[in-house]
């Protein structure tokens, strides 16, 4: 995944900076949120039944967007879709990491040491 951003209008939201649609920086949210209430981690199966609930537009919840501010909404979004373009780019990006042999999902700061790397990769290219 490519984050581009621009820093004379970089927004407060980093699900803004991190997802390219409306859709899928609430979706991301309302992940991390649901793993935050969970003890910062997920099971396999509890990662697997919130897909589902997406995917068959069960799942219930409140979201911060100001037009739904403190209504309860269902929301729907396409399993797959969830699993390509919302938890894939996260793990591949340090914000969610998976234990291969816990089978667990669990929230990770590995995102911010990466790019505290990339920018000392950018400080090591100026001094050349």
């Amino acid at each position: 995944m490519v984050v581009l951003f621009d820093i004379f209008n970089l927004p407060d939201d980093i699900f803004e900076v991190v997802f390219a649609t409306k859709q899928q920086k609430i979706i991301a949210k309302v992940l991390i949120v649901a793993m935050k209430n969970n003890h910062n981690s997920f099971t396999k199966t509890e990662m697997s039944f919130l897909a589902t609930q997406l995917h068959e537009g069960k799942y219930v919840t409140e979201i911060d967007e100001p037009e739904y501010k403190g209504k309860k909404v269902k929301l729907s979004y396409n399993k797959r879709q969830f699993y390509d373009r919302i938890l894939t780019p996260m793990k591949s990006m340090g914000l969610i990491y998976y234990d291969l042999y816990k089978k667990t999902y669990s929230l990770s700061d590995r995102f911010n040491k990466e790019l505290q790397k990339i920018g000392m990769m950018w400080l090591h290219e100026l001094k050349k």
